[in-house]
C-alpha cells in the first residue's frame, strides 16, 4: 500500500495524529524531523542555526527519497516540504497527502511554548505564522486531502483519514 503523508504547518497536529494513525492501521510511523535529527546528531533548531533552511531543506529532500522507496509508512512531513515541486511530486507519486489546516491563533497556541521551532524563534511569532501561512498555504491546498484540525482532537482526525482511506467521505 502506498504511504499516508500528513502535510501541514507546525503546530496541526501531524505528528500527534500520525503516531494515532500507525497504531490504529498497523503501520510504521516516521516523522522526518527526528529522523534527520537522529542521523545528523543535531537538533533542528542546531541545523538552522549552524547551516542555514537551505541546508535543512537539502537534508529533508534526500530523506524524502528514501522513504519513497518504501512502503505502507504513515509519515509527518516537515511543514515546508510541499512548497517544494519536486518533493510535492514525489509525495503525490508514493502516496496520498493529507494536509492538516488550522487557523493562526490555533497554530500560535499550541506552538507559543515551544522554544524548538527555528522559524518562530522571532520577536513576534504570531506575525511569523501570518507570513508563512500566506506563503504555504497554496502549497498545502495541493495535498489530496485538506482536513481542519481547528477544532477536532487527534483521534477524531485519525478517523476521518481513517474514513476517507475506507471509502467513506
Amino acid at each position: 500500500m502506498k504511504n499516508i503523508y500528513l502535510v501541514g504547518f507546525m503546530g496541526t497536529g501531524k505528528t500527534t495524529v500520525g503516531k494515532i494513525l500507525a497504531k490504529r492501521l498497523n503501520k510504521e510511523f516516521l516523522e522526518m524531523d527526528e529522523v534527520i535529527e537522529q542521523k545528523s546528531g543535531k537538533k533542528i533548531t542546531e541545523i538552522f542555526k549552524l547551516h542555514g533552511e537551505a541546508h535543512f531543506r537539502k537534508l529533508e529532500k534526500e530523506l524524502l527519497r528514501n522513504i519513497a522507496n518504501k512502503e505502507n509508512l504513515v509519515v509527518s512531513c516537515g511543514g515546508g516540504i510541499v512548497c517544494d515541486k519536486e518533493n510535492l511530486a514525489i509525495l503525490k507519486k508514493t502516496g496520498i497527502i493529507f494536509s492538516l489546516t488550522a487557523s493562526k491563533e490555533r497554530i500560535y497556541e499550541r506552538t507559543e511554548k515551544c522554544k524548538d521551532r527555528p522559524l518562530l524563534n522571532v520577536s513576534d511569532p504570531l506575525k511569523k505564522i501570518e507570513e508563512l501561512l500566506a506563503l504555504r498555504t497554496p502549497c498545502y491546498k495541493q495535498a489530496h486531502y485538506l482536513i481542519d484540525t481547528d477544532k477536532t482532537g487527534p483521534e477524531a482526525v485519525a478517523e476521518k483519514i481513517i474514513g476517507i482511506l475506507n471509502g467513506k467521505k
